[in-house]
């Protein structure tokens, strides 16, 4: 019963034992073609941008204003080696790790947006 079975497969594969299809047809060239999408599209992308937050994070000074990731808007005060100290108000300061900024904004990018 199972030699009948294994002969009437055989018998359909296609001469030469190339696959159906193509090129394409063959699932491991598929995947590799995803993943290089998935590689273009989402992964090389995220990196840069994460790149580029650390490159502006390690250069904050006094006087930026920054958006933390909680969404806590202020002003640097001083700047330490892991941690930055925010004004979030008046006579209100809170020490935040360097990894909790958001985004940063210089001080003249502030004033030249205020004075539009």
């Amino acid at each position: 019963m199972m030699l009948s079975h294994l002969s009437s497969i055989l018998a359909q594969a296609p001469a030469g034992g190339a696959a159906p299809g193509g090129l394409l047809g063959n699932p491991m060239v598929f995947m590799g073609l995803m993943f290089v999408m998935m590689y273009f599209l989402l992964i090389r992308p995220q990196r840069q941008k994460q790149k580029e937050l650390e490159k502006l994070i390690s250069s904050v000074k006094v006087g930026d204003h920054v958006i933390m990731n909680g969404g806590e808007h202020g002003i640097i005060t001083s700047v330490k080696d892991r941690s930055v100290m925010v004004k979030v108000a008046d006579n209100t300061k809170i020490e935040y790790e360097r990894s909790a900024i958001g985004s940063v904004s210089k001080k003249s990018d502030v004033v030249e947006a205020t004075t539009v």
